[in-house]
């Protein structure tokens, strides 16, 4: 008979740690503590709590910078999309990848499944349950006992000194003060934390409960029997086509503007080593041609994805049917497309995301100092949604646009899907991953050694406690 669920994960988690204190080499600690008359100074604070905050949270603690925090502004159990707008029935990602274990093959969600389901549960599983994948992250999270405080939102990020920050924060898990110091300050705000989710123009002129994004909370089980029009072609538009269809909406209406969805995912290409370690290493021009053919798709719903909402009677798919405007009726909303008038109840934007450091709040005293694709390289034929991208370096660290403003940027790094120009399928991309953690970990370790490398390298001068204890040879 098998174990229960529970107790077999106890006994992974058992191993996880066994594991760990394995690898545990050199295990002291090393890092030097900084003082602030406004309280503790964090060596870290990391910004979002999902599976990119907790990969990087598990890397530092690994390379024994332990005096860090990790703050998300979602209640403990609720980071990340997974258990609140996701509406896939599964990740889009391959089964076998290797994510936030970074390397540790007792932390990887296969070892997670087989403990519970056994190597045959692993061989039967196709993709990856979206909510299995959050139950995944919440034992990762209790299993390596990572230093994470929820409902504590990050509103303003301050650069106080060289290498010192003030992040003002609210929320129920905020502290007294309001705020916290760090020396170094991490993005890892998701697939929206380099800009915004994108509202048409033409759109917002409605009542905003006439619309909502797919990355909002929308209670399609209030819209049994009603008819909603999805604007847009991604792959989250026919998330929500089979979701709502499944809570009861009567019709769900997907247009998009080209005349048939793309067939190629250019994402399966990249999915090799060579990309997804590399391609920061590309030249600045093979770097943007690369970025600008992978936009000039857009990504398919995968073959399920789709399959399932369109077993639906209710789903009707309308390509090469841009909406040219929309009109708020008292029964509802009108659409009108080069093709027809539709009428419906609600409207849902599978609209993308606009990315640009200055839609971000909390650097709002940051985002004029750093430099964008646009400010370092020209192309022969621009495009916007690259030029706007922060550029990055190596590190996922921000680059200034001038010498002032790279001491107010030194120790903030961009951990989140912005990162898609300057080093392609990395932050928030769990294919991208297992690469892009080394990268973000060894770009903070290494400023905080060269920060304090005077006093370290003082105390190494000063080290004098004796290892040899013999007598001399006679």
């Amino acid at each position: 008979m098998s174990q229960p669920r529970s107790e077999a994960l106890a006994l992974l988690s058992a191993r996880v740690r066994h594991d760990l204190a394995c690898l545990d080499y050199p295990a002291r600690p090393w890092v030097r503590p900084h003082a602030s008359p406004e309280g503790h100074v964090y060596d870290v604070v990391v910004i979002g709590g999902g599976q990119s905050g907790l990969a990087a949270a598990f890397g530092l603690m690994r390379e024994k910078v332990g005096n860090i925090l990790v703050i998300d502004e979602n209640p403990q159990g609720q980071e990340g999309p997974w258990v609140t707008y996701a509406r896939m029935v599964t990740l889009r990602t391959p089964k076998h990848l290797i994510s936030v274990d970074l390397g540790v093959p007792s932390l990887t969600f296969r070892a997670w499944w087989e403990a519970q389901y056994g190597s045959e549960g692993w061989e039967a599983l196709g993709k990856i349950p979206r909510g299995e994948w959050m139950r995944y992250l919440v034992w990762y999270r209790e299993t390596l006992d990572l230093p994470v405080r929820n409902e504590c939102k990050a509103v303003l990020i301050e650069p106080v000194e060289r290498g010192l920050f003030r992040v003002k924060v609210e929320g129920q898990g905020a502290p007294v003060s309001g705020r916290l110091l760090a020396r170094k300050v991490v993005l890892a705000t998701g697939i929206q934390g380099g800009g915004e989710w994108h509202t048409p123009d033409f759109i917002k002129a409605l009542p905003k409960a006439r619309y909502a994004h797919t990355a909002e909370a929308v209670d399609y089980a209030a819209m049994k029997g009603h008819r909603i029009g999805i604007l847009g072609g991604g792959a989250s538009a026919f998330d929500n086509a089979q979701y709502a269809l499944g809570e009861g909406v009567k019709q769900a209406h997907v247009f998009i503007r080209k005349p048939e969805l793309p067939k190629i995912n250019p994402i399966r290409f990249m999915e090799n080593s060579g990309f997804l370690g590399h391609f920061s290493d590309l030249s600045d021009a093979q770097r943007y041609e690369g970025i600008d053919h992978f936009l000039s798709y857009n990504q398919p719903p995968t073959n399920d994805t789709f399959n399932r909402a369109a077993a639906y009677e209710g789903f009707v798919f309308h390509p090469g049917e841009p909406w040219l405007s929309v009109k708020d009726m008292a029964d509802g909303v009108e659409v009108t497309t080069p093709n027809d008038v539709y009428l419906f109840d609600f409207l849902v934007l599978s609209t993308g995301l606009l990315t640009d450091a200055r839609l971000r709040p909390e650097l709002a005293l940051l985002a004029e100092e750093i430099a964008c694709w646009r400010d370092k390289y020209q192309p022969p034929k621009p495009n916007k949604l690259i030029d706007d991208h922060p550029y990055l370096k190596p590190d996922f660290s921000f680059t200034a646009k001038t010498p002032e403003g790279e001491g107010l940027l030194h120790g903030l790094f961009n951990f989140n899907y912005a990162a898609l120009a300057s080093l392609g399928l990395s932050a928030s991309a769990l294919s991208g991953m297992k690469f892009a953690a080394p990268k973000l970990i060894y770009g903070i370790v290494s400023q905080l050694f060269v920060d304090d490398a005077p006093e370290i390298l003082a105390d190494y001068k000063a080290y004098a406690e004796e290892e040899f204890t013999g007598g001399v040879a006679g």
